[in-house]
């Protein structure tokens, strides 16, 4: 067969199969979707449930390596670090953001690289929780997850990452509790400074400084007053929180159904395609309580960038915060630029802090397949050189075990002298020679072999 040929059987062939896998996959993205739906699948246990809120524990994978974006394995380190890592969502998406697939998935990343790994899932919110506003989430029901999660780590000391909101959050209870048991923090783009730059959060804030002067005199002339709407009229519905998170890629969101189309023969790219439509396409209500404080606190008054946060009769004091503090932003990203996320890091009173950009846009930049390597692989490593135990703590654990060791010497040569007694005090009555009275419990032993004798 000459080489022409022959390249035209390979080449028939090849598109035989592909037209054969572009009918297969078409038929399952049209009537078995779920099928193609990867994420959520890491096994975790789940540590606390209440009406809204959960914890979930992700332990350590049980096979030797995990399989990464790029192709390549991970070994899983067994030795796990002493201080577990709480990982925090934003509020109006699911917990497959950290979960997106088995490759691009962040809970079971760190875990493989050591670390015990929680996550606060924040629930489905409805109706009835519109009310619930910065202060329900950053302090009653973050503070409640983390005794939680030290009660069943059975560790005192903890680190925190979270993203976009997520990140807010942890800063917000840290400065309302200054909580010493925190010892890191890893934020990914999230907001701060929303004057400085460019962005959709940034121009937000500039609407808000134009309908200043028209604010101040309905203010004056009506009773009508932000801090009193009802909170339930602002809750963002599901679609409208969709809408936000895809006109950070508007065209991108477009492309995408292209992209599918043309490559509907690759199963890997159908199934991931699918995953991360099915997560953008199912986000969550956004309490108005939480937008109403936002809409006061951090674009009217740009409170983030100030370091003093109002939150009704408490003020969260982020110029206080001391943990160690690790902030990104994304290069891209049109929502929350590098300019708006950096000013976290002048806020804090913390010695060691650092900023970093990486590479993509809001959500590229903690999901996306350059993620693994540019945050969540500097994540674990900068966590890992600030996991270790305390001096404390080693002392505590080393007089434990040496008690514990002491313990069960003297158990041991106790009982090997009571043994020994025994034989000594059977031997002297089998010779008839006069002992000393035996020890209670063997008292009767004694007596039937001396009758025997």
């Amino acid at each position: 067969m000459n080489p022409l040929t022959e390249w035209a059987v390979h080449r028939g062939l090849t598109l035989n199969q592909r037209l054969a896998a572009t009918a297969a996959n078409g038929v399952d993205w049209l009537f078995k979707r779920d099928t193609l739906i990867q994420s959520g699948r890491t096994w975790f246990e789940l540590v606390h449930d209440s009406d809204l809120m959960s914890v979930r524990y992700y332990a350590l994978p049980e096979d030797e390596h995990i399989e990464l974006v790029d192709g390549s394995r991970m070994p899983i380190r067994r030795d796990q670090y002493a201080v577990p890592l709480v990982l925090v969502p934003p509020l109006g998406v699911t917990t497959e953001t950290f979960d997106l697939m088995p490759q691009r998935s962040l809970v079971r990343y760190m875990a493989a690289t050591g670390f015990k790994v929680y996550l606060v899932d924040w629930g489905k919110p409805r109706r009835e929780h519109a009310h619930l506003g910065l202060r329900d989430y950053a302090l009653t029901m973050m503070g409640a997850a983390l005794e939680k999660i030290r009660g069943h780590s059975r560790c005192e000391d903890l680190s925190l990452m979270g993203w976009c909101m997520g990140g807010l959050l942890c800063l917000l209870y840290q400065g309302l509790t200054l909580d010493a048991r925190v010892r890191n923090l890893v934020t990914v783009a999230s907001p701060i400074d929303l004057e400085s730059g460019s962005g959709v959060v940034a121009g937000l804030a500039g609407v808000a400084q134009a309908l200043n002067g028209p604010a101040q005199l309905v203010n004056r002339y009506s009773n009508l007053r932000l801090t009193t709407l009802d909170p339930a009229r602002l809750s963002l519905p599901p679609w409208m929180t969709t809408l936000v998170f895809k006109l950070t890629d508007p065209v991108g969101s477009v492309t995408t159904y292209w992209d599918l189309v043309a490559r509907l023969w690759d199963r890997e790219f159908v199934e991931s395609h699918s995953t991360t439509s099915d997560y953008l396409n199912n986000m969550l209500m956004y309490p108005g309580g939480v937008l109403k404080d936002m809409a006061v606190s951090a674009v009217a008054g740009n409170q983030f960038a100030t370091g003093r946060v109002q939150l009704g009769d408490s003020v969260a004091q982020l110029d206080a915060i001391t943990c160690s503090l690790l902030a990104f932003a994304g290069e891209t990203d049109h929502l929350v630029p590098p300019a708006v996320a950096a000013r976290g890091v002048h806020v804090v009173a913390s010695k060691d802090k650092a900023f970093r950009v990486a590479p993509g846009g809001h959500m590229g930049v903690i999901i996306g397949s350059v993620a693994q390597s540019a945050v969540w692989a500097e994540s674990a490593a900068w966590l890992a050189q600030r996991s270790a135990p305390r001096a404390a703590d080693k002392r505590k654990t080393k007089g434990k075990a040496k008690a514990k060791t002491k313990a069960k010497t003297k158990a041991k040569t106790k009982a090997k002298t009571k043994a020994k007694a025994r034989v000594e005090a059977t031997a002297k009555t089998a010779t008839g020679r006069r002992v000393k009275q035996p020890p209670a419990e063997g008292r009767q032993m004694d007596l039937y072999q001396s009758l025997e004798g």
